[in-house]
């Protein structure tokens, strides 16, 4: 699978020694990596399908001082597309309105006919770049339908009601960000947790260091604004649970395409 860590904050956070940690473990997850820096005043988004451990350009990255209030990262271990750029994770797409959404995405998807039509459209040909294409085709259908932007409790209602569509069967865990809020998301036990700063919340696969560390609760979507906790969605049953005979059977149908 892959690894995701998120960072949302009122206030900006060194992140060095924590982005050295996180992409250190791209010795298993070692078809990419990507970091996006969301902030007001600089966005910025580097990403390679290569191991992060080998990448010249991330270790002379790490050598500045890098300190952010928004941001994502993604170390990918590919189960469905090519180890190629366009399936490098996050993505960013524009909605109508030229809102920036971008998403990073630990999951796979087995099975989903919301999600079927966006393969014939996409750059890439990864499951996750899909979700990201249908979240966006449903903002705009709305604002289509408004011809006004959609406020916060809109975006939220339309995220959480794609999550609960695409979810069945499938194992999502999500980090989205909208320019303004961070989604997240998870159903397969101890597969995201969060530490709780003075400045904010960073989530990760894995804790990344020793201290105050908790899973995040699974089978909801939360939604963060600058730190604070905006939205606790409603829960749904759509765990997932790892399997290996699944997993062999959707490598074999990729493999007869």
């Amino acid at each position: 699978m892959c690894e995701l860590l998120g960072v949302t904050a009122n206030t900006k956070i060194k992140m060095n020694e924590l982005f050295k940690i996180f992409f250190s473990h791209s010795e298993e997850h070692r078809n990419g990596w990507g970091l996006v820096l969301l902030d007001d005043d600089v966005f910025s988004i580097d990403k390679e399908p290569k191991k992060a451990i080998d990448s010249l350009y991330l270790k002379s990255k790490l050598k500045d001082n890098i300190e952010t209030a928004r941001c994502i990262a993604h170390i990918r271990k590919a189960t469905i597309g090519e180890v190629n750029v366009n399936n490098t994770h996050p993505f960013l797409k524009n909605d109508d309105s030229g809102r920036r959404w971008v998403l990073a995405h630990n999951g796979t998807i087995f099975e989903s006919e919301a999600l079927s039509p966006y393969q014939y459209i996409q750059e890439g040909t990864t499951d996750s770049e899909r979700i990201l294409l249908y979240i966006v085709d449903e903002i705009n259908k709305l604002y289509q339908k408004k011809h006004d932007l959609l406020n916060e409790k809109e975006r939220i209602g339309i995220v959480e009601e794609a999550i609960k569509t695409i979810v069945p069967g499938n194992k999502l865990n999500l980090l989205i960000f909208d320019g303004d809020l961070l989604y997240v998301h998870k159903n397969e036990a101890g597969t995201l947790y969060k530490k709780e700063l003075k400045e904010g919340m960073i989530f990760s696969t894995q804790p990344l260091d020793e201290n105050g560390w908790l899973e995040l609760p699974q089978n909801q979507l939360l939604v963060y604004k600058s730190g604070n906790l905006v939205h606790i969605g409603q829960k749904h049953n759509s765990s997932y649970i790892h399997s290996e005979e699944r997993m062999k059977l959707l490598y074999l149908a990729y493999s007869e395409l």
